[in-house]
């Protein structure tokens, strides 16, 4: 298989409207399609904001009010996205990848695992659970990344959401993608104190050790 062209790496300064952000994704989705736009990750951080995957349920959104709620079609549940939040929008096109949904998201988690390596933390998948959990010892996991992708003519968009300094108290308006039963954590809550321009300089090292092998 030839090696994909290069990719076009984009990162917001100020935090983006979710429409904003989704409406990109769109257009480049298309223009990757039709050869007219290079592959693109887009690095940013959303305002606060609830976001709602295919599989939401009412009753996982516990507090309606509290920050918009924006449905969306990538896979999972129930999404906080706010400031200190490292969002990875992933725009690759399969065909000249390999038409493969789940080696695409096994990469995901293999960059997010390589990522956080970098700063010494130990990310881990679950059989039962989306997203990448740190164990804290004890039985208590908590949850430090979350994926939720979606696949058009098997071109990607949406991707991942790494936990690097938000306020945790905003995940407790919902049952973050279904998971009554553990929590969340960040890098500075497991006393890494990183900036968001490391954890970036970490993403774009990572990305060739998980995508282009």
């Amino acid at each position: 298989m030839a090696k994909p062209e290069l990719i076009e790496w984009r990162t917001a300064a100020e935090p983006v409207d979710y429409e904003t952000a989704v409406a990109f994704m769109e257009d480049r989705v298309e223009g990757i399609r039709t050869h007219q736009a290079p592959e693109t990750v887009w690095l940013l951080e959303h305002p606060p904001l609830y976001t709602a995957g295919t599989s939401a349920t009412p009753d996982d959104l516990l507090e309606p009010g509290r920050f918009p709620v924006y449905r969306t079609g990538r896979g999972g549940q129930y999404t906080y996205h706010g400031p200190g939040q490292r969002v990875g929008y992933v725009m690759l096109d399969l065909n000249k990848r390999g038409r493969d949904v789940r080696a695409y998201v096994h990469n995901l988690e293999e960059w997010i695992i390589a990522t956080l390596a970098k700063f010494d933390v130990k990310g881990e998948r679950r059989d039962d659970r989306v997203g990448i959990w740190i164990d804290q010892g004890g039985g208590v996991e908590h949850k430090i990344a979350a994926i939720g992708v979606r696949i058009r003519r098997w071109i990607t968009f949406h991707g991942i959401a790494i936990n690097v300094n938000p306020d945790l108290s905003h995940f407790t308006g919902i049952v973050p993608c279904g998971i009554e039963a553990h929590g969340v954590t960040s890098l500075h809550a497991l006393g890494i104190p990183v900036t968001m321009e490391e954890v970036d300089a970490a993403l774009r090292g990572a990305f060739d050790e998980a995508f282009e092998r």
